[in-house]
């Protein structure tokens, strides 16, 4: 089956940028849990199995048909537990009391409503907002100066995660702003997964772990093949500093997995894509190392990165316009060298017969990859 650029390219992206977004396993290392509790957000979230995203664009009263689906459709049960409202969901102006309001036409039984409905579907649900005077809209107050009071709002609703944009900042520095937020998160009485929207302008990856679940390192990304690439190029550039509980985010290419469509709406082939379990079980294997870059020549790439069990997920890439041999060394991804190895077919989901020593080459097609898992058998 030969596929090119779309949800395929995106899932092994978001993969390899991420491969394991987890490592439960950590939580039982003295060392990291001290680290971690010195952290000023140690919420304990980001670092388990199942933070599988789905995010939705459209700002209209669908969360709980959207909710339904992923039921329905059984992403839930492979993971995809989170249902994000994106910016547009409150009215312009707070109340009496300086609360953020539901916009009464788009959730006129209100917030807490909606939660409650999502909870009982076994689900978890997101909200936005900005650490700016307004959201990026302008159709709806940012949290900056009401930090705490908006926390608290959001805990008291049933918020599980808070994706936190850069609008309208007053040019106020995001080292600032940002760990406001973080404490009054950590006041609110309820663990809320926190994404740092801050488009990587101040190298968030750098300081980001000891404010948040996890940090954009780029800008928003376009529908188009070159804004994809350059955003994981961007991206790995922070591998090492990426691990449990606080991971690099390239927008929309990004652990936990987020999707960014109607989930109603997509097409069969899509649909076998986003719910490949095979491709999934790596990017939430327990060890968590993000993938990187291990060689480029030209337009042919390798990214690889280590699983649990000795194995190594490679991603063989062509970024060129024509069809190409692409060789992945055992020298380039941390295998033994001379050691036989197995190779499991992530996108045809069978174990290739032939046993590899040394290298595995195959033929890429144009803008497309190939993406194995490989283990050593002798």
């Amino acid at each position: 089956m030969k596929r090119k650029i779309g949800y395929e390219m995106v899932v092994v992206l978001v993969t390899l940028l991420h491969v394991c977004v987890i490592a439960s396993s950590l939580g039982n290392n003295n060392n990291y849990e001290e680290h971690f509790r010195r952290n000023l957000l140690a919420n304990g979230l980001g670092g388990t199995v199942g933070i599988i995203s789905t995010v939705r664009l459209m700002k209209k009263s669908s969360d709980k048909l959207v909710s339904d689906a992923l039921v329905s459709t059984g992403l839930s049960k492979i993971g995809y537990t989170y249902v994000n409202i994106d910016d547009c969901w409150a009215e312009l102006n707070r109340d009496d009391k300086g609360n953020l309001v539901a916009k009464k036409s788009t959730f006129p039984s209100g917030i807490k409503a909606l939660a409650d409905y999502v909870h009982s579907k076994g689900l978890k649900l997101g909200i936005y907002s900005d650490a700016g005077y307004y959201t990026c809209s302008k159709t709806m107050p940012g949290s900056l100066g009401h930090e705490f009071q908006d926390a608290k709002t959001f805990a008291s609703w049933g918020i599980d995660y808070l994706k936190y944009d850069n609008c309208n900042n007053g040019e106020i520095k995001p080292t600032v702003r940002y760990p406001i937020m973080t404490r009054a998160l950590m006041k609110a009485g309820r663990p809320i997964f926190f994404s740092l929207c801050e488009w990587g302008d101040m190298h968030p990856a750098l300081w980001g772990a000891k404010v948040g679940n996890s940090w954009r390192t780029t800008n928003d990304i376009t529908d188009t093949w070159e804004s994809m690439m350059s955003r994981a190029d961007s991206n790995e550039v922070y591998a090492e500093l990426a691990r449990p509980g606080g991971w690099n985010d390239p927008d929309m290419l990004e652990a936990p997995l987020l999707l960014g469509c109607d989930i109603r709406n997509v097409t069969k082939e899509t649909m076998e894509i986003v719910s490949n379990k095979e491709v999934i079980a790596v990017n939430q294997d327990s060890l968590g190392v993000q993938a990187k870059k291990v060689r480029m020549e030209g337009d042919a790439e390798i990214w690889a990165g280590p699983l649990s069990g000795y194995r190594v997920a490679v991603v063989l890439l062509n970024r060129g316009p024509r069809r190409m041999a692409i060789t992945a060394n055992w020298d380039d991804i941390d295998i033994p060298p001379k050691s036989v190895v197995e190779a499991r077919d992530l996108w045809e989901h069978k174990t290739l017969e032939k046993h590899f020593v040394d290298k595995l080459s195959t033929t890429v097609d144009s803008h497309a990859c190939k993406m194995y898992v490989l283990k050593p058998v002798a």
